[in-house]
């Protein structure tokens, strides 16, 4: 059962880490968001197998609902597209 749940953590750390680079290299402004969600998400999971729940639920509602919900509320203030 113990390499199932070391398995799931690689993966979603692995995941987590795409995730980010492909955030940061992104030039669309609203899906360099959904990219940092996904990160948030597969890193939620991370915390889970390590057995973490205060942080996992902390984490899931700050950076997938209210820090992406903010982003999303500036980028419609300014402009979709980075100008390079």
């Amino acid at each position: 059962m113990i390499e199932v749940h070391l398995l799931i953590l690689s993966l979603a750390l692995i995941l987590g880490f795409i995730a980010s680079y492909l955030a940061v290299m992104e030039r669309d402004l609203l899906k360099a968001v959904g990219f940092s969600s996904v990160q948030a998400i597969a890193y939620a999971i991370a915390f889970y197998i390590l057995m973490a729940p205060d942080i996992v639920l902390t984490y899931i509602a700050i950076a997938v609902g209210i820090y992406s919900a903010l982003l999303i509320f500036a980028i419609s203030k300014t402009e979709r597209y980075e100008v390079v």
